[in-house]
């Protein structure tokens, strides 16, 4: 497996730029430099990251467009039915004002008992999406006991805990060695052509699946290689060809 890691330190080097960002929802953390703003915003941008890309952009311009670059402030300042009138009307696929304003004072108890995200983060992941969301499932928190992959989950805490040309990271105590792979479609592809895993259903054993073998490489950043490979499956000006042709070269042999 060690033979794979100048393959995916390569596209590492190439992909995983700033450049390569947008259309991406991690755009909008880069707005926040006070890490109480950016986590917040960061969750907001996160949990919308379903559906179509373009309405993905403007359902999250439309939940921080109010805050006015100050998500903490926000949060801490305003009642449920405050946001309830704020945010009345607003729609994004399954996911309605109701959500968002349930989303939002889940995150005021989280910050008055814990702070900030991290120290919740730090309790252990059913713990965050059980204390945001109160004792009603949902699916802008989705949690591994339901059966998700979580991957909108995992991809927000990937932004927040790890640091470098893309991620902007600015949790301090938390560890990248425990993340999860966010598993999506693009990720699910390049996992099978790079041979992580040949499970049918892209779950949450999977993502755990994946995760483990990518810390066989990275030990200390198994969620390293998530944005370069799933460039490949997002871009227009790219595909995974890319990736089987490279495997090929690393293998000597057809696949």
């Amino acid at each position: 497996m060690q033979n794979l890691k100048p393959l995916l330190e390569s596209l590492y080097v190439k992909l995983n730029r700033r450049e390569f960002v947008n259309p991406d929802p991690l755009i909008f953390l880069y707005d926040y430099e006070d890490i109480k703003d950016r986590e917040i915003a960061g969750l907001i941008a996160s949990s919308l990251a379903y559906g179509r890309v373009a309405q993905i952009l403007v359902s999250v311009r439309k939940i921080l467009g109010p805050m006015e670059g100050k998500p903490h402030d926000f949060v801490l300042n305003h009642k449920e039915k405050d946001l309830a009138k704020l945010y009345a009307g607003f729609k994004h696929r399954f996911t309605d004002a109701n959500d968002i304003v349930k989303l939002l004072t889940g995150v005021k108890k989280s910050l008055a008992e814990y702070e900030n995200l991290e120290n919740l983060y730090l309790q252990g992941v059913e713990k965050f999406t059980y204390f945001i969301n109160g004792s009603q499932k949902s699916y802008l928190i989705p949690s591994p006991s339901d059966g998700s992959a979580c991957k909108r989950l995992n991809l927000y805490f990937r932004w927040m805990v790890r640091a470098d040309n893309v991620d902007p990271g600015g949790w301090k105590k938390a560890k990248a060695d425990r993340l999860v792979i966010p598993l999506d479609t693009h990720m699910f592809k390049a996992a099978k052509i790079i041979g992580f895993t040949q499970r049918k259903s892209a779950d949450y054993k999977t993502a755990l699946e994946i995760t483990e073998n990518f810390g066989r490489i990275s030990p200390n950043d198994p969620v390293k290689y998530d944005f370069s490979l799933t460039r490949l499956g997002i871009r227009d000006d790219m595909s995974f060809d890319e990736l089987i042709e490279l495997m090929k070269m690393t293998r000597g042999s057809k696949m």
